[in-house]
Order: C-alpha cells, then structure tokens, then sequence
C-alpha cells in the first residue's frame, strides 16, 4: 500500500435491512480445501445434514479448491452431483484469503460464512453466528475460542501461540475483537463488496486484514464463544504462518499510520456511529491508532540507547562475573531506566500516580526479556560451549529485538495502557 485508495461517494450512510427468504440462499457457506481427498466428504455431508435440519433459510456449500494435488476436486465435484445445494469452485493457485475473496465476490447470497474442512468449531454455533447478520444487527460475526465461556480443547503450544498473537494485535492495531484466527467467520455481501478490494493478504492473515479494516471502518463484529477442538493432524506450518503474519501486521499498521487505507470514509459511510473519546474519533477519522507512529519512534529509539547501554554494561559486568550474572544485572539495571524512560518520553505519562505500580509491571516484562536471553544463553551453552564473547554478544543481540517487541506491545497494551493509568 504505497498511496490512499479513493473510493466513490454514496448519497447517503449505508443502511442494514433485514435479510428476506427468497428462492436464492440466504447463506453461503465456504469451505477452502486444499488435498482434503479424506476429509471433504465427511465434512460436507456432515454441514449439510446441519444446516437442513437447523437453518431455516436457504442455503449453499460452496467447495473452493485451492490448486489442489490430490482427487479433492473429484471429490468435491462428486458431492455437487449428490446434493443440489453444493457447488465447486476451483482456483489455480493455493490461499485461504485467495479463495475466499474469489467465492465471496461472486456469490449472490446476502450473508457469507466461511469454516475450516476439520470442523473444529461445534456446529450448533452456526446459527448465532449468522444471525445478526441477517437481521442486520450486525455486520461480521466470529467465532472466538477466547471468550470466557468456550470450551477448548488444544495442545499448550498453539494455545499459547494464539493468545500471544492476540495480544500482539491488540498492542500493535489496537484490535478489541479476541480471536482472529478461528477459521469460523460470517459477513454480510453488502459489507464484504465494499472491504474485499482494499485486504491484500491471500494467506491466513486475510482475517485478520478484513477484521482489523472493519472495526477501524466503525462496522459491529459480533462475537460467539465457540466449542472449539484441536484437529491433531492440521498441516498448517505454525512458523512460516507466524512469520507472514507478524509481516501482515506491519504493512497494516504502515497503511494504517499513513493513511493508506480509507477508514475515514468508510467509517462515514458504513459505519455504525461514533465511539470513544474525542481524540479516539479525531485519531479514528484520520486513520491512525492513537499516538502509533510517535509512540514506535520514540520506543525505537529508547530501545536502542537502552540496548547500547546493556551491552556496555554486561561487556563490564562479564571481565568479573560469570554470563547468567551479568545478563541478570545488565537487565535489571536498563530495565527500569527503560520503564521510566518510555513511562514519560512515550506514553507521555508525567508525575508520581502510579510510577511504582509501572516499575513493578515492567520488571514483569523485564522478566520476560530475562527469560528469552537466559534462554538463549542457555541454549548457546549447549550447542556451543566454547563461542565466543562476540558470538555471546550477537545471541543477546537478537533475543533482545525480540524481548523489545514483546516489550513494546506490553507497555501499550497493559503497563501504559490509558484506562488503567486513569483508574
């Protein structure tokens, strides 16, 4: 995104209707598949008995094939031959986000609904999911595996992955929806023809563009705790999607901060009303999270003084003591400079109210930059026992740019954050 997209004017502030029957389906329910020769029959015969015994609307089963490998397609068409309300849509190139923009502009059907071929997600949540959407209450639905009320079951890493991913968001875009990657999301057409153009992303992060788009646009996401249990044999790569996704972030935020993105005139003209405070809205209008780009530079450069410093003192520290010892007392020592520093050059937070409580929070994430150095630490004692100090040096290095951008999202997110600095 390198310059403001420009999008024509209507003559008036879009308004939801209540979505009627007719002969056409209400819903359109996509499924993307890629090599799902096994599962795509189970799965469609499984939406399908749902949907007729629960929904009392018509509706579709739409099977995107994304360029797959294996007889899915065979599969998929055989389905569309068994029941009437199935159809096959087949791409040439791989992208969740791809096909889901593909079938999504071209349905007819008022409300879209999208799941994953596992059926991770309990069905009995699809119907309030789209509900409000077909009443017009509102304009995208989730299923959210955060909400306090849903019952998960997951293996400890993606748990941790995914509520780490939300924080980061939340940190970093200022999103209030919980649960971006739940693959169990709905929107209605009309809201969906107007987004679809301006999410870039063809891979996972595609929810999390359109999510983050819709709620700066000022659209109402509703959200639905969801039965939710972990499919053990997902083939998604946890670390190349990690990857894209922290690269999505940073383009979104980019063209958020720089106004390439017209949320402004989306807000005016789907949006649902004006919410938050008047500096929220003034920043809203224009596009920007509040305080975003002055915050990332002045944090940047703290960050880099305070990095320097560490380096010059553990450097000190380790001509005498050994490197778990420096490493501890090179941290503490910046870490609550770092806090004090960032509490009033970044956040703006100026007197005595709450500076003890912020320098206890922030020896908390001190602890969690510890953590990641000592670790590394560790693990270089390990793998090689005999490095040197400028190879000690280097590891500290990098686990410390992680340790910031953990820090960062923390301190805006929890520490700073300016409700609880009201309180």
């Amino acid at each position: 995104m390198t310059a403001a997209t420009t999008l024509p004017t209507p003559s008036s502030r879009v308004h939801r209707e209540p979505v009627e029957a007719t002969g056409t389906a209400v819903l359109d329910v996509v499924v993307p598949v890629f090599d799902e020769e096994r599962d795509l029959g189970p799965c469609v015969r499984r939406l399908h008995r749902h949907l007729t015994d629960a929904l009392p609307y018509p509706f579709r089963i739409t099977v995107a094939d994304n360029a797959s490998t294996d007889a899915t397609l065979d599969v998929a068409d055989a389905l569309a031959d068994e029941f009437a309300e199935v159809s096959v849509v087949h791409l040439d190139e791989k992208g969740r986000g791809r096909a889901l923009r593909a079938v999504w502009s071209a349905s007819d059907a008022p409300v879209l609904a999208y799941m994953d071929v596992d059926l991770s997600t309990d069905l009995n949540a699809l119907l309030p999911l789209v509900a409000p959407l077909i009443s017009g209450h509102s304009d995208l639905a989730i299923g959210s595996r955060l909400a306090p009320s849903s019952r998960v079951v997951r293996g400890v890493k993606r748990e941790v992955i995914s509520r780490c991913y939300n924080v980061l968001l939340r940190g970093t875009l200022r999103a209030r929806f919980s649960d971006a990657q739940c693959g169990f999301k709905a929107i209605r057409a009309d809201v969906a023809r107007r987004l679809l153009p301006l999410v870039e992303d063809t891979g996972w992060f595609f929810d999390t563009e359109l999510l983050v788009l819709a709620e700066r646009s000022g659209l109402r996401i509703h959200e639905v705790p969801v039965d939710w249990v972990d499919d053990p044999d997902s083939r998604v790569d946890v670390v190349a999607t990690a990857v894209a996704d922290l690269k999505g972030v940073a383009r979104v935020g980019r063209a958020l901060a720089t106004g390439a993105l017209p949320v402004a005139q989306l807000r005016r003209e789907l949006g649902r009303g004006e919410i938050g405070s008047a500096d929220e809205r003034a920043d809203e209008r224009a596009g920007v999270a509040p305080g975003m780009t002055a915050q990332i530079v002045r944090f940047a450069a703290i960050g880099i003084v305070s990095t320097l410093a560490f380096l010059l003192l553990y450097s000190l520290f380790r001509a005498a003591l050994p490197a778990q010892a420096s490493n501890l007392l090179a941290l503490v020592i910046t870490a609550v400079a770092n806090t004090a520093a960032n509490r009033r050059l970044t956040f703006g937070i100026r007197g005595r109210r709450h500076a003890g409580r912020s320098q206890v929070e922030g020896l908390v994430v001190f602890g969690l930059g510890l953590a990641l150095t000592s670790g590394s630490l560790a693990l270089l004692g390990v793998l090689a026992p005999a490095a040197s100090h400028g190879i000690e040096l280097a590891v500290l290095v990098l686990a410390n740019l992680v340790a910031t951008l953990l820090r960062f999202v923390a301190y805006r997110a929890w520490v700073f954050h300016p409700r609880r600095q009201q309180a």
